[in-house]
């Protein structure tokens, strides 16, 4: 998202030094500690796989749809999914309309990537005919404010939206028992996604020539900061991904700070989402 940085507006030579001074002094402007994360708060919408994620003031909106699609030929009993993002200029003047630039097309790779290695989605699951039919299952992602670290929210967004989606329930039949009939809702109830685990992403952002370093960087700290890491872990810890853009290096003490602040946090956000799903959805987790 280095492009996202190079376009948004400028702060005045005082305004960076103030926030690079306050740093210097563990503060930050919105009053957090280095290493605290904003408020986080999940809402859905009355469809089964919507959700609304803000993140202190980053906003960001995901919907899940699915449909039946012919499997690739060298996973014949997999489904698939994948991510699609939409940088709206109403969220961020800096954000142009058509196409998606690269900081949109950045955004979906870190979220699918972490997804895919790390099959948090059961995809044998999705299949109704191998080699034939499988559920292709669709994220959009629609940034409706920007208030920095849009990696995180987006992440959440799609997560919640994924939990609470439901599909068709479908059968086989016919002479050939090549046949699928996709029931309505009223007629089978819609099943859910098998998801193993949830993969949570947290970025950094790197000030001072890497040698501060802060969790969840606001929209001011992005226009200041020399460069970004996301770490993307579930609550036992395992690492699902690490993004690192740019061509500076990070030092491997570094690295290894942030995977176990994010790990000490992936419980916690864990618990979130799943009492957020759970409140909306309690069939789904009833403890």
């Amino acid at each position: 998202m280095e492009g996202r940085l190079n376009n948004m507006w400028r702060l005045t030579v005082n305004e960076s030094k103030f926030v690079e001074s306050a740093l210097q002094s563990e503060l930050r402007v919105d009053g957090r500690g280095l290493y605290d994360y904003r408020k986080l708060t999940i809402k859905f919408g009355k469809e089964y796989g919507s959700s609304q994620v803000q993140l202190g003031q980053t906003h960001v909106m995901a919907f899940v749809t699915a449909q039946l699609v012919q499997p690739y030929k060298d996973r014949p009993s997999e489904g698939s999914f994948s991510i699609f993002t939409e940088f709206s200029p109403m969220a961020d003047p800096s954000f142009e309309p058509g196409h998606p630039g690269e900081s949109a097309v950045e955004l979906g790779r870190i979220i699918d990537r972490a997804l895919r290695e790390s099959r948090a989605v059961d995809t044998e699951s999705l299949c109704v005919l191998a080699g034939k039919l499988v559920w292709s299952v669709r994220i959009d992602l629609h940034i409706l404010d920007n208030g920095g670290n849009l990696v995180d929210a987006a992440n959440v967004a799609a997560l919640a939206a994924l939990m609470t989606f439901r599909r068709p329930d479908c059968t086989v039949g016919g002479d050939n028992s090549q046949d699928v009939i996709i029931h309505p809702p009223e007629e089978r109830e819609p099943l859910p996604l098998i998801i193993h685990h949830l993969p949570i992403a947290f970025t950094f952002g790197f000030f001072n020539k890497g040698s501060i370093l802060v969790m969840d960087p606001t929209y001011v700290e992005e226009a200041v900061m020399c460069g970004r890491m996301t770490v993307t872990v579930n609550a036992n810890g395992d690492i699902c991904a690490i993004q690192k853009p740019g061509e500076e290096g990070v030092n491997q003490s570094v690295i290894l700070h942030c995977l176990r602040l994010a790990s000490s946090r992936a419980s916690a956000t864990t618990k979130i989402i799943r009492d957020a799903v759970g409140f909306r959805n309690p069939e789904r987790f009833p403890f």
